[in-house]
């Protein structure tokens, strides 16, 4: 009698059990649907306030931007016909269809390759550009701006890339000195300017009015005497920038009978905006000088600056700032980059920076190879590296020969672990055969050179990572993956 009791309560209390997890998984699905729907009407929401263009809305255009698809025609193809839809948008009415158009074409030249394609557009392409800075505004101006120094990259020097950029060079120094221009507007044209000049111009006249014309624009905010700028307003710094970073660019393929004149032009005047409030205009105007510098000395070797005292006080200053008012992160940058500016202006040598992309390293090691790398980075941004390694024209610039050719599987065989990153030696198989069975080991055993075991063993907390990750592989094996619901 009392053994059918107890079991009339077990079951229940096994009845309750099951109806609360019952309830619980009915209101986990109700939320999870509520939090569904909530997300479908700001999709919606999202939709209706982007672009018309259809492209900006297909999920297959991320894909065929960034997918990891196997099938490497069709991905091509599929990018190709949302590349069209791109340039179909450029003539749209809608100013904000045409914004949304130049942006993805703009992420799409920056990451891809697409010199064929472009080529049987590029007239297409460039009244539909041409349109853009003549009829657009502001931001469409600044797009269409960006969009051209990304063709003028993707076709190249040759005759097509040159006359492209001799049809749109007129529009871009139009917008340039127009003062009642948008700045965001004029500081891409500078750029692209600078940029298109650099890569399509063969002629030394179209280089020395491109010359002249960004000069004109930072020099205006050099005063002509003192030895400081006047006051720039926020607005116009970044135009200032960017105008000078392009002129710096031209100044590294500019004819030795030009720099001199340059050089007694432009460098009396140039440390003024050392003065400038804004961290980027002073870092750019100690790296012009720098390359003024370096220029100048490859033609005479025994060249003597006459204000060299002062300059080099100025830079002195700023490599040793630390007043509170300025940022932290800026007070860096603006340390490190007068830094060596002050070593190369005082007779020293560029300090080298690495670049690794891919299997390949390119040495930057004069203040005219970091100029032009910082110029292609700025219009290329993550895409830099592809380019790097596909595109011919980045690689005759920086000598990096001809284009690697390696399949999936050399490329799988080259990948390194996270810790032979961090220490290539310990892991290397010719100092510790044993490094790969088992991590306590000691690496110096195998060779007697080994003479400091602390700087080949990986610290601590990479020994924790990895036993806390094989740990936690060996206990999800045992482990009740069903939650207790109560």
């Amino acid at each position: 009698m009392l053994g059918d009791e107890f079991t009339e309560w077990c079951q229940s209390q096994k009845g309750t059990k099951e109806a609360s997890r019952e309830g619980l998984l009915g209101a986990r699905s109700s939320t999870q649907a509520d939090s569904g729907s909530s997300e479908d009407e700001a999709a919606s929401e999202a939709r209706s306030t982007t672009s018309e263009c259809p492209s900006l809305l297909s999920t297959a255009a991320e894909e065929s931007f960034g997918g990891d698809a196997v099938d490497e025609q069709g991905q091509q193809e599929d990018l190709e016909e949302k590349l069209k839809e791109y340039v179909d948008c450029l003539t749209d009415k809608s100013a904000k269809t045409r914004q949304g158009a130049l942006e993805s074409l703009r992420l799409a030249l920056a990451a891809h390759l697409l010199p064929d394609f472009l080529l049987e557009r590029r007239l297409t392409l460039a009244d539909a550009l041409e349109k853009c800075l003549k009829k657009g505004k502001g931001e469409e101006q600044a797009l269409a701006a960006a969009v051209l120094g990304l063709l003028c990259i993707q076709l190249g020097p040759g005759p097509k890339g040159e006359e492209l950029f001799h049809s749109l060079q007129p529009l871009l120094v139009s917008v340039l000195s127009d003062s009642t221009a948008s700045p965001a507007a004029r500081l891409h044209c500078a750029s692209a300017l600078g940029l298109g000049c650099y890569v399509a111009a063969t002629d030394v006249q179209d280089l020395v009015c491109c010359l002249t014309c960004l000069e004109g624009i930072f020099s205006r905010s050099c005063g002509v005497g003192g030895s400081t700028a006047p006051v720039v307003p926020v607005s116009l710094q970044g135009l200032l920038c960017a105008a000078l970073q392009a002129w710096a660019l031209l100044l590294t393929i500019c004819p030795s009978a030009h720099i001199s004149r340059i050089l007694d032009r432009q460098l009396p005047r140039l440390p003024q905006l050392l003065s400038s409030e804004s961290v980027n205009l002073r870092m750019a105007a100690g790296e012009t000088i720098a390359l003024l510098f370096e220029l100048t000395r490859d033609l005479e070797e025994d060249f003597v600056y006459k204000d060299m005292e002062a300059l080099c006080s100025a830079l002195r200053t700023l490599a040793t700032d630390s007043n509170k008012y300025r940022a932290k992160a800026d007070r860096r940058r603006q340390r490190s980059t007068f830094r060596a500016v002050l070593h190369s202006v005082e007779g020293g040598e560029c300090e080298e920076e690495t670049v690794r992309f891919g299997l390949e390293v390119l040495y930057v090691d004069s203040w005219a190879r970091r100029r032009v790398y910082a110029a292609f980075k700025d219009a290329l941004g993550s895409g830099m590296h592809h380019h790097l390694q596909n595109n011919e024209l980045l690689r005759d610039i920086f000598g990096l020969g001809p284009v690697l050719v390696l399949d999936a599987t050399a490329l799988k065989a080259c990948k390194i672990s996270r810790f032979e990153k961090v220490f290539p030696f310990v892991f290397s198989p010719f100092l510790w055969p044993g490094a790969l069975q088992g991590l306590g080991e000691k690496p110096w055993a195998a060779s007697p050179q080994l003479t400091r075991p602390s700087l080949f063993v990986p610290p601590q907390h990479l020994y924790n990572a990895a036993a806390f990750k094989a740990r936690t592989k060996a206990r999800s094996r045992v482990r009740d993956k069903r939650a207790d619901i109560l």
